[in-house]
Order: structure tokens, then sequence, then C-alpha cells
């Protein structure tokens, strides 16, 4: 029986600025039942889940009533409509929906959902809490009324934390407990509760002064990590007629003329009819150096025209161009979760309720047990040990971490389809190879000229440029074009081309034979078979043998470079996978030193040298396949990780790679690699660090040396502290 294809929907998430109400919000949606899978992007703000097809309908209504349960602040919108367009915009291009929301959402206000707009609200409550704060303390120093002083702190506790209050209670209401806000108001109520009023209002206010700056360095992230995503082009100059109309990419259909101006960015991918620009291709490709452009020539959408006026005709329509998958495969990539982000979801879900029930140990066994320990002194000591336990710093910095490693690495024109595959990376240790287009440039040139008797160089070549003028083959062109000159048409007279063996020609008089060693043979040629790699093209001239020409796949430019950095950075075997000749194929190997060539391979046999490898791996390491074509699609979807040139290589190897190359350079492969070991390295600290700083103030808090002031600054300044380490992945 066939398995029933499942339909994609995503919801935009408008004022998601908390990593822990997303990891709710995930594990809500994807229980309900239809949901077949479900992620929720905390730096795209966007959920995506895939959903029975006859049901889609109903599942996006619960999923949209399951999210106002769980977090009543959020706005949900179906990615798609027009107002969601215009949100996901203002979103990434900084905090606009923050006070588009406030009209909509004046009853709350949520602990983590500061952008511009709610930061002046949130900063002019915090100083008049912090007012009415000092009134208090100078009420309890010069005069001694009690009731006005508690009057007081408490209108500054309500003002400065009256939201984190409210959100907690709502979420016991909703059966949703364990979370920073429950923290928070236990531990300040506690405070009050002891009679430590100056202390419950000033955590509470370092609490959401450190929350506030830990959303403004979330959002700078967000930002700079949206600002490398920002190659979407806005508009596109329509020719109709003589006139040209400024339209949006999504209305241009395939075969329309459309101009670039100098300066704009190329909206959809085409073909160049008229005019000669230089092309700015750094956003798309990590390319620094500008690439000319001319008629004839491609351009991708995401490019920058730089100085010509350039008419284009379009090869594709918005939804499947460059930069339009570009931005999906970077925007989804984080629903495929690594194995560390996992992990961390799983140990905040568990570790929070224990630490909880810790701490109401705390609280209530010593001083049943212990003589003279006393319910207040214990009571503090729990509340400490509680507010330190919040995981926040781990559940908003790792998420955080990943995405700017794929931030990092499109950066340098390398896409990752998601953080488990830039995981994944950091564990290879074999590297296999498709040779043509991937390390050579796939293209036929004229690497020798080996002229026999008194014939030169010249006249081999013009010869054979002669014979070659109807043939429409990859090798005839590369020999004209290593001829360059212009070809009289006029001079040639009985043209025969021999199926299988040449062309056979009158240049002017004289006879010439020009194809491989089979149509020497069969006109009687006496001739040295050479032993050089690549195509060999015979010639001879009124039947006498006037030397050979060589046609091979140049090796591309940084091959070599990539063979030597990938052996650097601890690989323990390159091989290479090709359809091409034994010689061919061994030449190449030899000259980029890879350590096994395997030539004349089909696709099939292609996926069983990565099978053979894979049984004599151990289960830890990885195998990554680099290819570019059609043929290539099985073997990159049954290797680990597999790895498409995007700039030439096929859409279907594109399609099926987990990794994308839009630059075609292998050198691309060690500097993914390096961007995966940067990432895991910056994670890990961040997890140790964080569970470090935890560990040591829980113990404090238990001994009763640390107060709540020092519990605050180890939950939200561990956080602030990871965010700005993740956020440094970026600038790799």
């Amino acid at each position: 029986m066939q398995a029933r294809q499942k339909v994609k929907k995503e919801l935009i998430l408008e004022g998601l600025d908390c990593a822990n109400c997303a990891m709710k919000i995930e594990n809500g949606v994807s229980k309900i039942e239809g949901v077949a899978s479900c992620s929720v992007n905390f730096v795209t703000k966007t959920l995506t889940m895939e959903t029975d097809p006859d049901r889609d309908t109903d599942i996006v209504t619960k999923a949209k009533q399951k999210v106002k349960q769980l977090e009543p602040h959020i706005r949900v919108l179906e990615k798609g409509s027009s107002r969601s367009k215009v949100a996901h915009q203002q979103d990434n291009h900084g905090e606009t929906h923050n006070q588009h929301e406030s009209h909509h959402d004046h009853d709350h206000a949520h602990g983590h959902d500061h952008g511009a707009g709610s930061t002046k609200r949130l900063l002019t409550r915090l100083l008049l809490g912090i007012g009415i704060g000092a009134a208090a303390i100078l009420t309890s120093i010069y005069y001694d009324y009690a009731y006005i002083e508690l009057a007081l702190f408490l209108i500054a506790y309500l003002i400065i934390g009256g939201d984190i209050v409210l959100r907690a209670a709502r979420n016991i209401i909703r059966g949703k407990v364990f979370d920073e806000h429950f923290l928070m108001t236990i531990a300040t109520l506690g405070a009050f509760i002891i009679g430590e009023y100056p202390e419950g209002v000033a955590v509470m206010l370092f609490y959401q002064v450190g929350e506030m700056f830990q959303s403004i360095a979330v959002n700078r992230s967000r930002k700079s990590i949206s600002s490398l995503m920002d190659i979407r082009p806005d508009y596109a100059n329509l020719k109709v007629g003589h006139e040209t109309r400024r339209v949006t990419p999504e209305e241009v259909a395939v075969g329309d003329l459309i101009l670039i101006k100098p300066g704009e960015k190329v909206p959809l991918d085409g073909k160049v009819i008229d005019g000669y620009s230089a092309m700015d291709t750094s956003a798309l490709t990590g390319e620094s150096v500008p690439r000319e452009v001319g008629p004839g020539q491609d351009v991708l959408s995401g490019f920058i025209n730089k100085n010509g006026v350039l008419t284009v005709e379009v090869a594709k329509e918005f939804g499947e161009s460059t930069v339009s998958k570009i931005l999906d495969l970077v925007q989804n990539a984080s629903s495929k979760k690594a194995p560390t982000e996992n992990f961390i979801t799983k140990f905040a879900r568990y570790y929070t309720p224990v630490v909880v029930i810790a701490a109401a140990l705390l609280a209530l066994v010593p001083p049943l047990f212990i003589s003279g320990a006393t319910f207040a002194d214990w009571g503090y000591r729990a509340l400490v040990f509680l507010v330190i336990s919040c995981p926040c710093a781990l559940v908003v910095s790792i998420p955080l971490g990943f995405f700017g490693g794929i931030g990092a690495a499109s950066k340098r024109g390398v896409l990752v389809k998601g953080s488990n595959y830039l995981e994944a990376l950091n564990d290879v240790k074999y590297v296999v190879f498709d040779k043509t287009g991937t390390l050579t440039k796939g293209a036929f040139t004229v690497t020798r000229i080996q002229p026999a008797g008194a014939v030169s160089e010249e006249e081999l070549l013009e010869a054979a440029a002669y014979a070659e003028l109807h043939s429409t083959h990859p090798i005839a062109e590369s020999i004209r074009a290593a001829y360059g000159k212009e070809i009289d048409e006029a001079l040639l007279s009985d043209y025969n081309e021999i199926s299988g063996h040449g062309i056979q020609v009158n240049v002017n008089g004289t006879e010439v034979l020009a194809g491989n060693a089979k149509l020497m043979n069969r006109e009687r040629i006496p001739f040295e078979q050479p032993t050089d790699p690549g195509t060999i093209v015979h010639v001879s001239i009124n039947r006498a043998y006037a030397g050979y020409i060589v046609i091979a796949d140049e090796v591309k430019e940084d091959a070599a470079e990539t063979i030597r950095a990938l052996k650097e950075l601890g690989i323990k075997q390159t091989v290479m996978l090709t359809g091409d000749s034994k010689t061919v194929g061994e030449a190449v190997g030899r000259q980029l030193g890879i350590d096994q060539v395997h030539a004349e391979l089909l696709p099939q046999h292609k996926v069983e040298e990565i099978e053979k490898l894979d049984q004599q791996k151990s289960p830890k390491e990885k195998i990554i396949f680099v290819g570019d074509g059609i043929n290539d699609t099985p073997v990159l979807a049954r290797a680990d990780v597999g790895m498409a040139m995007g700039g030439l290589g096929s859409d279907a190897a594109i399609e099926a790679a987990d990794i994308v190359i839009m630059t075609d350079e292998p050198s691309k492969i060690p500097a993914a690699i390096q961007v995966a070991k940067r990432t895991r390295r910056i994670v890990w600290q961040n997890i140790v660090f964080a569970l470090g700083v935890k560990a040591i103030f829980l113990v404090l808090g238990a001994f009763d040396i640390a107060t709540m002031w020092e519990a605050v600054f180890s939950d939200v300044g561990v956080t602030l502290l990871a965010v700005l380490n993740a956020a440094r992945i970026l600038r790799s």
C-alpha cells in the first residue's frame, strides 16, 4: 500500500520572543492528532508542520487554538496570506511588529517581548517602579509606617513584575507550571512572605533588566541572520512593448523580458538578451570578485547588477528561482534539529520539575529534622535554589548557535538544509567525490596539440577545426574554441560524417580525416596510439598522419587544495567515483592526491561503493558524497551527508542533497566542516558554562552562601553571556 502524501503547512507566530515558549508550542502542537511532524523555528518565528491532506484545514485551526491556549499574546498568521507576508517582512527587518502588536494586545506584556516600542514601555515601567521603591525605602528609614512601606513596595513590585506574576498565574491555570515565570514569582513572593520586601522588588527589577538585554541580544542575532538572508528582491522591471512596469517578482512569467538597472537586485533567474555588466554575486555564492556577464549568459536571482543595463529573458518563475529556494532552505533549516538540540529540549523538560521537587524538600526537610533550623531560613534558601534552576541559557542559546552556524555557512556560499547535517559534518571521516563537474569543470578544452612529421601545431589545429565545423559534439566545440579564428565555410566540400568514427572532408582541395583510432584503422593510415589521459582526436591530411589533439576536462583550480585541506582536518580517506574511463580517472586522482579511484561506474555501482565504505567505517563516523549530476541523485541520498554543486548542478541533485555549494567550488567543503566544528565548539562551551555556573550556584544557594541577587545573575547573566557567545558564530 502506498504511503499517503503529507501536506506542509507554515504558520507565522508574531510576538514569539522566547525560546522556552517555542519549545512548549512545538511540544503542544506535535501532540495534535493528524500532525505527522511539527517544528518551531525560534529565529524566524515560524511553525512548520506536516499533516494529512484531507484534514489540513481542521488541523491548522486546532494548531492555532493550541498556540492561543499556550501563549495568548502570540498572533498566529498563515504563511502565504498577504497579512502574514507584511508581518514577516517587518519581522525580518526589525521589531516593527512589536509596535504594531501593542495596539492589539494591551492586556498582555510578555516578559521576553522587548521590541523597539515595548522596550520604551518597559523602561518607563521600570523607572516608575524604581521611584516608588525608593520612596518605600525612605519611608522605612525616616518613618515607622510599616503598612505604608509594604503598600509602596507592593505597588513597585506590581509595576515592575506584574506581567510576570499574571503570566505565571495563567500558566498554572492551564496546567503549565514549571517555567521561568513561575520560578521568579514563587521566589519574589516568598521574599515578601519572609519580610524581605526590598529584595523581592530588586530581584524582579534585575530579572526584567536582564531579560530586556537578553531580548535585545537575541533580536540583534536575529537581525544579523536576517540580513544575511535579505537577498529577496522587492520588485522587477517588466518590459511590455516599449514601456517598463514595476511589478512584484511573483507576477512575472517564464519568457517575459525584464530590465535590470545598475544597483538593482536580479529578481528572477534568466538569460541575458542584451547588455553587458559586472555582477556582485557575493550574497549568493560568497565570491568576492564580480562576475562579468553578457548576451547568452545566465544570471541568478539575488545577484546585484553593478554597472550596465541588462535585458533578461526570465527562465524560472519566482517560486522556482534560486533566491526563493535559498530563503526557503535557510528558513526551514532549523526544522531538522541536531542531536545536541534534541538532548537539551528533553533535558529541560525533566530538569525543571526535578529542581522544583528538590527545592520543596530543601524548604521542608531541614526544619523538621535539624534542631534550630527555621522554615524562614530554609524557605529562603529553597527560593534562591529555584531561581538558579531556570534552564533559559541552554534553551535560548543552543538553537541560536546552530542557526548562526547555518547563517555563517550561507555567508560562505554553502547552504545547509538542517542543523542535524551541520552537526554531522563534525564526524565526517570519508569524503567521496564524483569527478565531472565536481572536481573537474565539466567542460572540454584542448590540453595538448601533438603534430607529426612536418606539420606545425597551427596547421594541425586548423585542419581539425575545419573538419569539425558542422559537428555539435562538445569535443568539436572545444577544438573550434581553441582555433579561435573565423572558419570560411566556402572552402569545405564533400563533408561526410562517419558514425562512430569521425569526419571526412575536403578543405580547399585537401582531404582531411579527423576522428578516433577506429577511423585511422579503417582508412589504413599508420599511427601510434598515445597514452595521454583524455579524448584523442587523430588527424590525417591527404592520407598522411598529421598528429593528434588531446581534449580533456580541466581540473578545478581549488581541487588539489581541497584534498590537502581535508587531510589537515583529519579526513581518513578521499575517494573518487566516476563513470569516465580508468585512464582519465586515475590521471585526475594522481594529480589531486586522492586515496582511491573507482572508474567506469554506473549510478548503481556508485551506490554499491558507498555501501562498501559504510561497512568498513565505525558507527560514529560519517561519509560525505559530493556530486552534481542527475546520475548522482541516488548516491547523494544514500550517503550520510549528500553535498551538491548548486551553481551548475542539476535541480535533481540539489533537491536530493543535504548541503548545497552555491559556487561549485570544492574548497567550500573544508570551509563548511570548519564552520560546523566552530559551531559545535561554541554550543558545547555554552552547555558546559551554563550547567557549570548553575551547579556552583545551586550548591552555594543550598548552603545559604548565595543570596537572591546572585541567583538572578546566575540565571539572567548566564543566558545573556551564552546568547552573545552564540552570536560569535556569525562572525567566523
